[in-house]
């Protein structure tokens, strides 16, 4: 049996997407993560002690030949950690599905499990680190060991991918990096974060990519009023018709 602390390294030798969740899910490279995630899954939150939690790596969801792929940070410890699907089970969630089903991404504005039956259209979710975070702050380093499988999943998605929508700064910088190691042509000094930012990209390869900025649709921003309903789908919309997508493909 491969060794689960060294999943990342077999990153670029997976041949599809379901090969790439089956590593993911698999992995134990980062000790302090894997501790918190299952810590969290034993210990459960009140509300949810009933449930049985996934408490481990969640991979993106999506299908596998999406024109955009929507990047987060990391799966929530009640959330995606609890219910092995991103974005799935928690308020950051209820926000980004509701404005994806909005715009035509998504089958249906809600998401408490993965098997509620949602669908998301022509659109993927993944986010730089597949594990769940104490304080949803996960280090450089984990970032950095967790980078194969961005790298991986943006290859496998290379065929169909036009748009890249970045969820807050951690994303937004992990992207970069990834994309940059990719040898695409980013530029110098790297593109700051910011909402509504545009940059456009260029592989040597001839393949282009715009990544489009949002702030994050974490409980912070959006009670706040930082990010509204709106805003977010203003950005949805505009990653639709960079990726050339019409009211039928939906």
């Amino acid at each position: 049996m491969a060794d689960p602390t060294t999943a990342p390294d077999r990153a670029d030798r997976v041949t599809d997407i379901d090969g790439l969740a089956a590593l993911i899910t698999s992995c134990r490279a980062c000790p302090r993560l894997v501790a918190w995630r299952e810590k969290v899954a034993r210990e459960k939150r009140a509300a949810f002690r009933d449930q049985e939690y996934w408490g481990r790596p969640v991979p993106g969801f999506g299908p596998s030949d999406a024109s955009i792929l929507i990047v987060g940070l990391a799966p929530a410890a009640h959330g995606a950690n609890r219910t092995g699907r991103m974005f799935t089970g928690d308020r950051s969630g209820d926000v980004l599905f509701a404005a994806m089903h909005a715009v035509g991404l998504a089958s249906q504005p809600h998401a408490v499990s993965a098997g509620d039956g949602l669908r998301l259209i022509d659109a993927r979710v993944t986010s730089p680190v597949h594990c769940a975070p104490p304080d949803n702050k996960p280090t450089p380093a984990e970032r950095h060991a967790c980078a194969p499988f961005l790298t991986r999943e943006l290859e496998l998605l290379a065929s169909t991918l036009e748009v890249a929508v970045v969820l807050g700064g951690f994303g937004w910088q992990a992207l970069f990096g990834v994309l940059s190691q990719a040898g695409w042509q980013v530029p110098r000094p790297r593109p700051r974060f910011g909402h509504g930012a545009v940059v456009e990209l260029v592989h040597p390869d001839g393949r282009t990519l715009t990544v489009l900025g949002c702030f994050h649709v974490s409980q912070q921003n959006t009670f706040t009023g930082r990010l509204t309903p709106a805003m977010l789908e203003d950005v949805l919309t505009h990653a639709r018709g960079l990726a050339g997508l019409t009211s039928e493909s939906s």
